[in-house]
């Protein structure tokens, strides 16, 4: 995977897909024949075939927001990696921290559902990050060193540039409270030489590292800024137009001027 700028859409339990097709043709006028990031939405399950027909043409990807490491059975309310293939699904959000905390998604899950990913040929969008109480104890790294271990078990060095990480730390997503610059630039160093750690220093610098936590238009540009980010996952600003429209503006002026 080359690494470039990323901007992904979680739209989480948002929009139907008549919104959504609607929401991503006002977004494709709007960025007509303008260069752009790499674009990813990731709407719910019951919008992915309609959007997938829709942005065909379009300069966009598609991604799912969850999915089972089985590929069938009996699991009701669990959808399927053929399922998602067969909507033209490119990326899969893994580990998200609403998945970890709400549904009580463990490190292991994510590791199951991350091989999964990967042996269909699917980029997996790996979310790591900590609560407020592991910031204020200072036990940051020793969080993000268990996800990443434990979330990458049985993950070689030659399947890593398939992969896509997302720091998000739990205090800042859907609070309105953003992490600073610099405790993003830390986290991120922190990610990358964890990563090294884990693979001996074999690994290349080209994994691509997202922020997510309440990116908005007014701190997208300190944010995309910052050391060590390569784009954004963005929740409920990727719900509005016109934010959204402006943050991949902003991140088309940083990277690809």
């Amino acid at each position: 995977m080359i690494k470039k700028p990323i901007v992904a859409a979680n739209w989480k339990m948002h929009k139907t897909p008549q919104e959504g097709i609607h929401f991503i043709s006002e977004l494709n006028n709007l960025l007509l024949d303008k260069e752009k990031p790499s674009i990813i939405f990731c709407p719910p399950f019951t919008s992915l075939f309609h959007m997938n027909e829709m942005i065909s043409d379009l300069d966009i990807s598609l991604g799912a927001q969850n999915v089972y490491f089985e590929n069938e059975g009996a699991f009701t309310g669990e959808i399927s990696i053929n399922m998602l293939k067969s909507c033209g699904v490119q990326y899969v959000i893994i580990g998200h921290s609403e998945r970890r905390h709400i549904f009580n998604e463990s490190n292991k899950d994510a590791n199951k559902k991350l091989h999964n990913v990967l042996e269909n040929e699917i980029i997996p969008i790996l979310c790591i990050g900590e609560k407020l109480e592991d910031r204020k104890s200072n036990n940051t790294s020793k969080v993000l060193m268990e996800q990443l271990k434990d979330g990458l078990a049985g993950i070689n060095k030659d399947m890593m540039d398939r992969i896509i990480i997302a720091y998000e730390p739990v205090w800042a997503i859907g609070t309105g409270v953003n992490a600073l610059p610099d405790q993003v630039e830390e986290s991120h160093a922190m990610i990358r030489k964890i990563l090294l750690e884990l693979y001996d220093n074999n690994l290349n610098n080209n994994i691509p590292i997202l922020y997510g936590g309440s990116v908005k238009p007014d701190n997208s540009e300190d944010l995309i800024n910052t050391k060590g980010v390569d784009g954004f996952l963005i929740g409920g600003a990727s719900l509005n137009l016109e934010m959204f429209s402006k943050i991949i503006e902003i991140v088309h002026n940083k990277f690809m001027r």
